[in-house]
């Protein structure tokens, strides 16, 4: 699905890590692990099309990100650090923002899922850090994209967030679609697949 080729990446001219290549398949779970500042991030940025590298090259399907970046960003959900919501807007108009062909009725359940029932005409702007960090992930009960790509997803969720939001990439997964995802949270035993790649400061894979 998704595959990187000898990937080079600096950060305020310190190197994150060079000559990382590694394959994405449908049907798996990715964990990228690390400690702070060893790339975690910017990995994910460069696999999702938000920065390039200074070497190397991604490819989606075995072509070019470069040259298929719409098709790609279609079958693509990023959800990084910053929950990426409309402050002014209430829940289910943020959803809507993202979802336009979307029922009311599925944005209520997804925001129910992720624990905001009740919360659907709430302004963002009068929710915590937390609640809007939730919004957000709602928007993977409503995605169709193939491949999401989640930097640490479990941040500011509870016990009972963390289960459901995971038997959500678990269905996913075996449905057919792909997770690659940062977290400090130590994962549970899933039914499909994992793979956990590691990165450091001084060198890749």
């Amino acid at each position: 699905m998704l595959r990187a080729h000898e990937l080079r990446c600096l950060y305020d001219d310190r190197l994150l890590f060079s000559n990382l290549s590694l394959v994405i398949n449908a049907g798996e779970l990715v964990q990228i692990s690390g400690a702070n500042g060893s790339g975690k991030t910017s990995l994910l940025r460069i696999l999702s099309g938000l920065s390039r590298p200074e070497s190397g090259q991604v490819y989606w399907q075995e072509q070019p990100l470069a040259a298929v970046r719409d098709s790609f960003q279609r079958q693509v959900l990023w959800l990084g650090h910053k929950p990426g919501v409309k402050a002014a807007l209430t829940a289910d108009e943020n959803l809507h923002f993202f979802y336009p062909r979307s029922r009311l009725a599925d944005r209520e359940q997804a925001l129910a899922a992720i624990g905001l029932a009740g919360y659907e005409d709430q302004p963002l702007d009068q929710l915590s850090a937390g609640q809007q960090r939730r919004v957000a992930l709602a928007r993977l009960w409503l995605s169709d994209a193939r491949l999401w790509m989640l930097d640490e997803p479990f941040t500011a969720l509870d016990s009972t967030g963390i289960e459901t939001l995971t038997s959500l990439l678990e269905q996913h997964v075996l449905g057919g679609g792909s997770v690659l995802m940062t977290t400090h949270q130590p994962l549970r035993v899933l039914t499909c697949p994992l793979r956990a790649i590691a990165l450091n400061s001084e060198e890749c894979l």
